[in-house]
């Protein structure tokens, strides 16, 4: 990987984003975050956000310090993204019954409401919004893009670590990755 690439980690909320950017980190890569987001039931390792992200559709201005780095986009933002940079895109997927219970328990901890749209809705949107971002990943001639499933690296952290350390050049600490993978956090299970 050269240093003019950006590493992104995205996918939908609650697919197991974080826990990737904390392997990087842990890794010996450069992450860029600002901290805003501390840890909290939730996430007790840490979000890695970084708040300029929210504003890519208007801002990009931040890419240029994202190069040789990795940052965390949500699947939403990633067509926001300016062609004239080149990325690898971790991609994680995660089933979709967990991601929903997931994102249901932390409305619930917040006091904000859950019923806003029934979960059998809320799949059909994320399986719809899924499909048309990963057949537009297919066409970016300036994206590469590995797709990883959340529960396999918590069963499988050692397989999974390598193939995210090969695609991004080899030079990660697989070790202290994998002992980054915390399977008690695994809290809503399908």
């Amino acid at each position: 990987m050269t240093q003019d690439t950006i590493t992104i980690v995205s996918g939908l909320p609650r697919s197991g984003t974080s826990m990737t950017m904390k392997m990087l980190d842990a890794g010996g890569m450069i992450i860029l975050t600002d901290n805003l987001r501390s840890a909290d039931e939730d996430n007790p390792k840490g979000y890695f956000e970084f708040e300029l992200v929210k504003q890519l559709e208007s801002n990009q201005s931040w890419l240029n310090d994202a190069r040789g780095k990795a940052v965390k986009i949500i699947s939403q933002l990633l067509k926001s993204l300016p062609k004239e940079y080149t990325y690898k895109i971790i991609f994680m997927r995660r089933n979709m019954d967990e991601i929903l219970a997931s994102q249901r328990q932390m409305l619930i901890r917040r006091g904000e409401p859950t019923d806003n749209v029934n979960d059998e809705k809320m799949a059909k949107i994320f399986q719809m919004h899924l499909m048309q971002v990963e057949g537009w990943l297919q066409k970016q001639p300036n994206m590469q893009v590995l797709y990883i499933q959340y529960n396999d690296v918590l069963n499988n952290p050692i397989v999974n670590i390598k193939k995210i350390n090969q695609f991004l050049g080899g030079r990660l600490d697989e070790v202290s990755m994998a002992n980054v993978v915390d399977k008690s956090l695994h809290r809503q299970q399908a």
